[in-house]
Protein backbone atom coordinates (compact mmCIF):
# COMPACT_ATOMS: atom_id res chain seq x y z
CA UNK A 1 0.00 0.00 0.00
CA UNK A 2 1.19 3.22 -1.09
CA UNK A 3 2.57 5.68 1.66
CA UNK A 4 1.10 8.84 2.11
CA UNK A 5 2.71 10.29 4.89
CA UNK A 6 5.77 12.05 4.34
CA UNK A 7 8.41 13.44 6.68
CA UNK A 8 5.95 15.98 7.62
CA UNK A 9 2.99 14.80 6.89
CA UNK A 10 0.63 14.25 4.04
CA UNK A 11 1.71 17.01 0.80
CA UNK A 12 0.65 17.62 -2.59
CA UNK A 13 -1.21 19.40 -4.89
CA UNK A 14 -4.48 20.57 -3.57
CA UNK A 15 -7.61 19.02 -5.21
CA UNK A 16 -5.45 15.97 -6.33
CA UNK A 17 -5.61 12.41 -4.21
CA UNK A 18 -4.86 12.17 -1.52
CA UNK A 19 -5.95 15.84 -1.00
CA UNK A 20 -9.41 15.99 -2.92
CA UNK A 21 -12.18 16.65 -0.84
CA UNK A 22 -13.38 12.84 -0.38
CA UNK A 23 -10.40 11.82 1.17
CA UNK A 24 -10.14 14.39 3.12
CA UNK A 25 -13.07 13.95 4.46
CA UNK A 26 -13.10 10.41 4.73
CA UNK A 27 -9.41 11.27 6.85
CA UNK A 28 -11.68 12.92 9.29
CA UNK A 29 -13.82 10.37 9.89
CA UNK A 30 -10.93 7.86 10.14
CA UNK A 31 -8.82 10.50 12.64
CA UNK A 32 -12.07 10.23 15.09
CA UNK A 33 -12.70 6.38 15.03
CA UNK A 34 -8.79 6.30 15.90
CA UNK A 35 -9.03 8.58 19.07
CA UNK A 36 -12.41 6.41 19.71
CA UNK A 37 -10.20 2.98 19.44
CA UNK A 38 -7.76 4.68 21.35
CA UNK A 39 -10.38 5.46 24.28
CA UNK A 40 -9.48 9.26 23.89
CA UNK A 41 -11.93 11.88 23.40
CA UNK A 42 -13.03 12.92 19.88
CA UNK A 43 -12.01 16.39 20.11
CA UNK A 44 -9.53 17.86 17.85
CA UNK A 45 -8.28 21.64 17.03
CA UNK A 46 -7.41 22.69 13.32
CA UNK A 47 -5.28 25.65 12.01
CA UNK A 48 -4.41 26.49 8.63
CA UNK A 49 -1.75 29.06 6.65
CA UNK A 50 -2.97 31.33 3.86
CA UNK A 51 -3.35 29.26 1.07
CA UNK A 52 -6.73 29.76 -0.83
CA UNK A 53 -7.19 25.94 -0.58
CA UNK A 54 -7.16 26.04 2.95
CA UNK A 55 -10.69 27.07 3.81
CA UNK A 56 -12.30 24.19 1.18
CA UNK A 57 -9.39 21.43 3.33
CA UNK A 58 -10.80 22.34 6.59
CA UNK A 59 -14.28 22.20 5.07
CA UNK A 60 -13.84 18.63 4.36
CA UNK A 61 -12.33 18.31 7.57
CA UNK A 62 -14.72 19.28 9.53
CA UNK A 63 -17.55 17.22 7.69
CA UNK A 64 -15.73 14.24 8.08
CA UNK A 65 -15.34 15.08 11.76
CA UNK A 66 -18.91 16.13 12.38
CA UNK A 67 -20.17 12.91 10.13
CA UNK A 68 -18.78 10.82 12.49
CA UNK A 69 -19.96 11.96 15.75
CA UNK A 70 -16.54 13.98 16.70
CA UNK A 71 -15.85 17.72 17.52
CA UNK A 72 -13.92 19.95 15.60
CA UNK A 73 -12.56 23.51 16.78
CA UNK A 74 -10.45 26.22 14.30
CA UNK A 75 -8.26 28.09 15.79
CA UNK A 76 -8.18 29.91 11.85
CA UNK A 77 -4.62 31.24 10.16
CA UNK A 78 -1.88 30.11 12.52
CA UNK A 79 1.71 28.86 12.75
CA UNK A 80 2.10 25.14 12.73
CA UNK A 81 3.46 25.30 16.42
CA UNK A 82 0.44 27.09 17.67
CA UNK A 83 -1.66 23.74 17.30
CA UNK A 84 1.41 21.76 18.69
CA UNK A 85 1.18 24.36 22.21
CA UNK A 86 -2.59 24.53 21.86
CA UNK A 87 -3.53 20.86 21.34
CA UNK A 88 -1.79 20.00 24.88
CA UNK A 89 -2.43 23.13 26.50
CA UNK A 90 -6.18 22.67 25.68
CA UNK A 91 -6.02 19.02 26.07
CA UNK A 92 -7.11 17.89 23.09
CA UNK A 93 -6.97 14.32 21.66
CA UNK A 94 -5.34 15.43 18.15
CA UNK A 95 -4.40 18.63 16.49
CA UNK A 96 -4.66 19.34 12.53
CA UNK A 97 -2.40 21.62 10.41
CA UNK A 98 -3.22 22.32 6.76
CA UNK A 99 -0.27 23.92 5.37
CA UNK A 100 2.73 22.72 2.96
CA UNK A 101 4.97 24.81 5.05
CA UNK A 102 7.72 25.99 1.93
CA UNK A 103 6.32 24.67 -1.09
CA UNK A 104 4.14 26.63 -3.55
CA UNK A 105 0.41 27.87 -3.08
CA UNK A 106 -0.66 25.44 -5.34
CA UNK A 107 0.04 22.79 -3.11
CA UNK A 108 -1.10 21.96 0.76
CA UNK A 109 -1.10 19.19 3.43
CA UNK A 110 -1.89 18.28 6.56
CA UNK A 111 -0.07 17.34 9.29
CA UNK A 112 -1.41 15.26 12.62
CA UNK A 113 -1.00 16.25 16.39
CA UNK A 114 -1.06 13.76 19.22
CA UNK A 115 -2.13 14.93 22.34
CA UNK A 116 1.31 16.02 23.79
CA UNK A 117 1.41 18.23 20.38
CA UNK A 118 4.00 15.54 18.92
CA UNK A 119 3.79 14.43 15.29
CA UNK A 120 1.25 10.99 15.44
CA UNK A 121 3.32 8.27 15.16
CA UNK A 122 3.71 5.56 12.03
CA UNK A 123 1.07 3.58 13.36
CA UNK A 124 -1.63 5.69 13.30
CA UNK A 125 -0.58 7.46 10.07
CA UNK A 126 -0.78 3.60 8.58
CA UNK A 127 -4.26 2.88 9.81
CA UNK A 128 -5.24 6.62 8.15
CA UNK A 129 -3.66 5.40 4.81
CA UNK A 130 -5.37 2.62 4.88
CA UNK A 131 -8.57 4.54 5.94
CA UNK A 132 -8.38 6.69 2.72
CA UNK A 133 -6.86 3.88 0.38
CA UNK A 134 -10.21 1.75 1.17
CA UNK A 135 -12.64 4.11 0.39
CA UNK A 136 -14.68 4.65 -2.49
CA UNK A 137 -16.88 6.86 -0.64
CA UNK A 138 -17.65 9.93 -3.42
CA UNK A 139 -18.40 12.92 -0.99
CA UNK A 140 -20.58 15.82 -1.44
CA UNK A 141 -19.65 18.92 0.28
CA UNK A 142 -21.71 20.85 2.64
CA UNK A 143 -21.38 24.25 3.46
CA UNK A 144 -20.30 24.43 7.06
CA UNK A 145 -20.12 27.99 8.96
CA UNK A 146 -16.37 28.09 10.61
CA UNK A 147 -16.04 30.50 13.33
CA UNK A 148 -12.18 30.18 14.40
CA UNK A 149 -12.01 31.31 17.83
CA UNK A 150 -9.69 34.35 18.34
CA UNK A 151 -8.97 33.52 22.16
CA UNK A 152 -6.96 30.27 20.74
CA UNK A 153 -4.56 32.98 19.21
CA UNK A 154 -4.64 35.46 22.02
CA UNK A 155 -3.34 32.37 24.60
CA UNK A 156 -0.73 31.62 21.83
CA UNK A 157 0.88 35.00 21.56
CA UNK A 158 0.93 35.31 25.51
CA UNK A 159 3.37 32.24 25.83
CA UNK A 160 5.16 33.50 22.94
CA UNK A 161 5.74 37.00 25.05
CA UNK A 162 6.14 35.11 28.23
CA UNK A 163 9.45 34.28 27.42
CA UNK A 164 10.98 37.60 26.59
CA UNK A 165 9.31 38.83 29.42
CA UNK A 166 12.58 39.10 31.85
CA UNK A 167 14.64 40.63 29.66
CA UNK A 168 15.20 44.31 29.72
CA UNK A 169 15.34 46.10 26.20
CA UNK A 170 17.47 49.23 27.11
CA UNK A 171 17.86 50.10 23.43
CA UNK A 172 15.47 50.21 20.75
CA UNK A 173 16.15 47.62 18.40
CA UNK A 174 15.15 47.33 14.88
CA UNK A 175 14.00 44.70 12.88
CA UNK A 176 12.59 43.84 9.36
CA UNK A 177 10.23 40.38 9.26
CA UNK A 178 9.43 38.90 6.19
CA UNK A 179 6.56 36.96 7.08
CA UNK A 180 6.41 34.74 3.26
CA UNK A 181 2.47 36.07 3.09
CA UNK A 182 2.14 32.92 5.65
CA UNK A 183 0.66 32.42 8.89
CA UNK A 184 3.09 34.45 10.31
CA UNK A 185 1.79 37.58 8.92
CA UNK A 186 -0.39 38.64 11.44
CA UNK A 187 1.33 37.74 14.22
CA UNK A 188 4.76 38.16 14.52
CA UNK A 189 4.69 42.19 13.75
CA UNK A 190 2.47 42.85 16.54
CA UNK A 191 4.30 40.10 18.56
CA UNK A 192 7.39 41.98 18.00
CA UNK A 193 5.86 45.60 18.48
CA UNK A 194 4.24 44.57 21.94
CA UNK A 195 7.71 43.85 23.45
CA UNK A 196 9.16 46.89 22.18
CA UNK A 197 10.88 46.37 18.94
CA UNK A 198 10.79 48.56 15.89
CA UNK A 199 9.59 46.43 13.47
CA UNK A 200 8.92 46.59 9.72
CA UNK A 201 7.40 43.87 8.09
CA UNK A 202 7.36 42.79 4.71
CA UNK A 203 5.61 40.09 2.83
CA UNK A 204 2.78 40.00 4.88
CA UNK A 205 -0.29 40.95 2.74
CA UNK A 206 -1.38 37.31 1.98
CA UNK A 207 -4.08 37.09 -0.38
CA UNK A 208 -4.22 32.95 -1.14
CA UNK A 209 -1.94 32.89 -3.49
CA UNK A 210 1.57 34.69 -2.69
CA UNK A 211 2.47 32.32 -0.14
CA UNK A 212 6.62 31.96 -0.79
CA UNK A 213 6.54 33.75 -3.43
CA UNK A 214 10.08 34.98 -3.92
CA UNK A 215 9.99 35.94 0.10
CA UNK A 216 10.49 34.15 3.52
CA UNK A 217 12.72 31.80 4.13
CA UNK A 218 13.73 30.15 0.26
CA UNK A 219 14.27 33.51 -0.67
CA UNK A 220 15.81 35.94 1.82
CA UNK A 221 17.87 37.80 -0.60
CA UNK A 222 15.52 40.43 -0.63
CA UNK A 223 15.24 40.59 3.08
CA UNK A 224 18.90 41.31 3.42
CA UNK A 225 18.73 44.31 1.25
CA UNK A 226 15.33 45.56 3.18
CA UNK A 227 18.17 45.22 5.97
CA UNK A 228 20.81 47.03 5.16
CA UNK A 229 18.54 49.76 3.13
CA UNK A 230 16.38 50.87 7.05
CA UNK A 231 19.66 50.34 8.98
CA UNK A 232 18.46 47.94 11.26
CA UNK A 233 19.54 45.26 13.44
CA UNK A 234 18.43 41.60 12.05
CA UNK A 235 16.20 40.32 9.70
CA UNK A 236 14.21 37.36 10.03
CA UNK A 237 12.91 35.06 7.56
CA UNK A 238 9.89 32.82 8.00
CA UNK A 239 8.37 30.55 6.12
CA UNK A 240 5.30 29.66 5.06
CA UNK A 241 3.41 27.98 8.57
CA UNK A 242 6.38 30.02 10.48
CA UNK A 243 7.54 26.69 11.67
CA UNK A 244 11.07 27.94 10.66
CA UNK A 245 13.33 31.41 11.31
CA UNK A 246 16.47 32.31 9.11
CA UNK A 247 17.72 35.11 9.87
CA UNK A 248 20.22 38.53 7.94
CA UNK A 249 22.57 40.17 10.02
CA UNK A 250 23.49 44.00 10.10
CA UNK A 251 25.79 44.19 7.41
CA UNK A 252 23.01 41.70 5.19
CA UNK A 253 24.71 38.43 5.41
CA UNK A 254 22.37 35.74 5.03
CA UNK A 255 22.58 33.26 8.01
CA UNK A 256 21.13 29.37 8.71
CA UNK A 257 19.32 27.18 11.02
CA UNK A 258 22.83 25.93 11.79
CA UNK A 259 24.15 29.75 12.86
CA UNK A 260 21.05 29.63 15.26
CA UNK A 261 22.24 26.39 17.41
CA UNK A 262 25.39 27.69 17.20
CA UNK A 263 24.62 30.97 18.67
CA UNK A 264 22.09 29.47 21.03
CA UNK A 265 23.90 26.71 22.60
CA UNK A 266 26.68 29.17 23.71
CA UNK A 267 24.17 31.64 24.94
CA UNK A 268 22.44 28.13 26.80
CA UNK A 269 25.86 27.15 28.12
CA UNK A 270 27.28 29.90 29.52
CA UNK A 271 23.85 30.74 31.43
CA UNK A 272 23.44 27.05 32.68
CA UNK A 273 19.97 26.36 30.47
CA UNK A 274 21.63 23.06 28.19
CA UNK A 275 21.17 20.03 30.02
CA UNK A 276 23.08 17.44 28.08
CA UNK A 277 26.41 18.48 25.88
CA UNK A 278 24.90 17.00 23.56
CA UNK A 279 23.15 19.39 20.51
CA UNK A 280 21.13 17.54 17.70
CA UNK A 281 21.27 18.48 13.99
CA UNK A 282 20.47 16.46 11.00
CA UNK A 283 22.73 14.97 7.64
CA UNK A 284 22.69 18.10 6.67
CA UNK A 285 24.14 20.44 8.66
CA UNK A 286 27.10 22.16 8.08
CA UNK A 287 30.74 20.53 9.39
CA UNK A 288 31.91 23.88 10.50
CA UNK A 289 29.29 23.21 13.39
CA UNK A 290 30.20 20.34 14.15
CA UNK A 291 33.72 21.79 14.50
CA UNK A 292 32.66 25.34 16.14
CA UNK A 293 30.56 23.20 18.87
CA UNK A 294 33.53 20.92 19.50
CA UNK A 295 35.67 23.71 20.78
CA UNK A 296 32.64 24.59 23.63
CA UNK A 297 33.14 20.85 24.62
CA UNK A 298 29.56 20.47 22.57
CA UNK A 299 28.79 17.20 20.65
CA UNK A 300 26.82 17.74 17.21
CA UNK A 301 24.42 14.33 17.05
CA UNK A 302 23.39 14.04 13.46
CA UNK A 303 19.80 11.92 12.69
CA UNK A 304 18.46 11.99 9.28
CA UNK A 305 16.37 15.03 7.92
CA UNK A 306 12.93 15.50 9.68
CA UNK A 307 12.35 17.25 12.91
CA UNK A 308 10.63 14.52 14.19
CA UNK A 309 13.60 12.85 14.38
CA UNK A 310 15.55 15.75 15.61
CA UNK A 311 13.11 15.22 18.05
CA UNK A 312 13.07 11.45 18.77
CA UNK A 313 17.22 11.60 19.30
CA UNK A 314 16.58 14.82 21.83
CA UNK A 315 14.62 12.15 23.74
CA UNK A 316 17.05 9.81 24.28
CA UNK A 317 20.07 11.77 24.86
CA UNK A 318 18.02 13.91 27.13
CA UNK A 319 18.78 17.36 25.10
CA UNK A 320 16.72 20.59 24.75
CA UNK A 321 18.16 22.03 22.00
CA UNK A 322 18.31 20.82 18.52
CA UNK A 323 17.22 21.89 15.00
CA UNK A 324 17.59 21.07 11.22
CA UNK A 325 19.83 24.00 9.00
CA UNK A 326 16.61 24.68 7.38
CA UNK A 327 15.62 26.78 10.41
CA UNK A 328 13.12 24.22 12.39
CA UNK A 329 14.58 24.85 15.96
CA UNK A 330 13.43 22.42 18.44
CA UNK A 331 13.41 24.02 22.76
CA UNK A 332 12.06 20.92 24.27
CA UNK A 333 11.61 22.35 27.27
CA UNK A 334 9.19 24.81 25.97
CA UNK A 335 8.05 23.01 22.92
CA UNK A 336 7.46 19.55 21.12
CA UNK A 337 8.08 20.97 17.74
CA UNK A 338 10.05 24.05 15.34
CA UNK A 339 8.44 27.28 15.96
CA UNK A 340 10.04 30.23 13.92
CA UNK A 341 8.83 33.24 16.48
CA UNK A 342 9.65 31.55 19.38
CA UNK A 343 13.16 30.83 18.18
CA UNK A 344 13.08 34.80 17.30
CA UNK A 345 12.43 35.47 20.76
CA UNK A 346 15.43 33.08 22.17
CA UNK A 347 18.00 34.92 19.65
CA UNK A 348 17.18 38.44 20.33
CA UNK A 349 17.18 37.67 23.68
CA UNK A 350 20.84 36.65 22.99
CA UNK A 351 21.52 39.85 21.16
CA UNK A 352 19.77 41.99 23.92
CA UNK A 353 21.45 40.47 26.80
CA UNK A 354 25.11 40.21 25.63
CA UNK A 355 24.60 43.70 23.75
CA UNK A 356 26.11 42.63 20.60
CA UNK A 357 25.12 42.50 17.13
CA UNK A 358 24.51 39.33 15.28
CA UNK A 359 27.32 39.32 13.14
CA UNK A 360 29.48 38.69 16.58
CA UNK A 361 27.58 36.36 17.97
CA UNK A 362 28.48 34.36 15.05
CA UNK A 363 31.71 34.94 14.48
CA UNK A 364 33.45 32.56 15.49
CA UNK A 365 31.18 29.70 13.51
CA UNK A 366 33.33 28.98 10.13
CA UNK A 367 30.96 27.14 7.67
CA UNK A 368 32.38 24.86 5.44
CA UNK A 369 31.93 25.35 1.60
CA UNK A 370 28.90 23.40 1.03
CA UNK A 371 27.00 22.64 -2.11
CA UNK A 372 23.16 21.51 -2.03
CA UNK A 373 21.41 20.80 -5.51
CA UNK A 374 17.93 19.87 -5.99
CA UNK A 375 17.24 17.34 -9.01
CA UNK A 376 13.52 16.90 -9.98
CA UNK A 377 12.97 12.94 -10.31
CA UNK A 378 10.09 10.76 -12.31
CA UNK A 379 10.80 8.38 -9.31
CA UNK A 380 12.26 7.90 -6.18
CA UNK A 381 13.75 4.53 -6.67
CA UNK A 382 16.44 3.04 -4.18
CA UNK A 383 19.41 4.73 -5.44
CA UNK A 384 21.60 1.21 -4.54
CA UNK A 385 19.44 -0.13 -7.73
CA UNK A 386 22.01 2.14 -9.81
CA UNK A 387 25.45 0.73 -9.74
CA UNK A 388 26.79 4.14 -11.72
CA UNK A 389 25.20 5.97 -8.71
CA UNK A 390 26.71 4.39 -6.34
CA UNK A 391 30.12 4.28 -7.83
CA UNK A 392 30.29 7.78 -8.43
CA UNK A 393 29.03 8.19 -4.60
CA UNK A 394 31.31 6.34 -3.03
CA UNK A 395 34.89 7.54 -5.60
CA UNK A 396 33.76 11.20 -3.77
CA UNK A 397 33.34 9.98 -0.29
CA UNK A 398 36.67 8.20 -0.61
CA UNK A 399 38.23 11.94 -2.23
CA UNK A 400 36.68 14.12 0.29
CA UNK A 401 37.99 12.16 3.11
CA UNK A 402 37.98 13.44 6.78
CA UNK A 403 37.51 16.99 5.33
CA UNK A 404 34.04 16.57 3.90
CA UNK A 405 30.57 15.12 3.55
CA UNK A 406 28.57 13.61 0.49
CA UNK A 407 25.04 13.13 1.69
CA UNK A 408 22.41 11.72 -1.18
CA UNK A 409 18.26 11.85 -0.41
CA UNK A 410 15.55 12.32 -1.59
CA UNK A 411 12.66 14.85 -0.54
CA UNK A 412 10.26 13.72 2.15
CA UNK A 413 7.62 16.20 0.56
CA UNK A 414 8.44 16.85 -3.11
CA UNK A 415 9.43 14.69 -6.12
CA UNK A 416 13.69 15.92 -5.81
CA UNK A 417 16.29 13.99 -4.92
CA UNK A 418 18.77 16.11 -3.11
CA UNK A 419 22.66 16.42 -3.63
CA UNK A 420 24.62 18.09 -0.07
CA UNK A 421 28.80 18.09 -0.69
CA UNK A 422 30.60 20.24 1.72
CA UNK A 423 34.50 20.24 2.18
CA UNK A 424 37.01 22.40 2.55
CA UNK A 425 37.62 23.89 -1.52
CA UNK A 426 34.52 25.44 -2.66
CA UNK A 427 35.27 24.67 -6.46
CA UNK A 428 36.61 21.06 -5.54
CA UNK A 429 33.03 20.77 -4.09
CA UNK A 430 30.76 22.95 -6.49
CA UNK A 431 32.90 20.16 -9.34
CA UNK A 432 31.87 17.08 -7.39
CA UNK A 433 28.20 18.08 -6.99
CA UNK A 434 27.95 18.20 -10.62
CA UNK A 435 29.40 14.83 -10.99
CA UNK A 436 26.45 13.42 -8.90
CA UNK A 437 23.76 15.75 -10.45
CA UNK A 438 24.61 14.47 -13.88
CA UNK A 439 24.73 10.89 -13.02
CA UNK A 440 21.61 11.06 -11.22
CA UNK A 441 20.15 12.93 -14.04
CA UNK A 442 21.30 10.39 -16.21
CA UNK A 443 19.12 7.71 -14.22
CA UNK A 444 16.23 9.29 -12.48
CA UNK A 445 15.93 12.60 -14.17
CA UNK A 446 12.08 13.69 -15.15
CA UNK A 447 11.75 13.24 -18.59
Amino acid sequence: MEKLFGTDGIRTIAGQFPLDYSSVCTLGKALISLLKEERLEPRVIIGRDTRESGTWLEQALFQGINENHGEAVSAGVVPTSAISFLTKKYLFSAGIVISASHNPYQDNGIKIFSSQGTKISEVWEEKLEKAIQTSKEIVKGEKIRIAPDSSFVKDYMAFLKSHFSQVNLKKKIKIVLDCSNGSSSFLAPKIFQDLGFEVTAINNRPDGKNINTNCGSLFPQNLAKKVVESNADIGIAYDGDADRAIWTDERGNILNGDHTLFVLSHFMKERKRLKSNHVVATTMSNLGLEKALEKLDLKLFRTQVGDKYVLEQMVKLKANLGGEQSGHTIFLDDCPTGDGILTTIKMLEAMVTQNVPLSRLVENFEEYPQVLVNIRVEEKIDFNRFPEIIKTREEIKNRLGNTGRLNLRYSGTEPLARVMIEGTDKEQVQQYAQQMVDVISKHLGAR
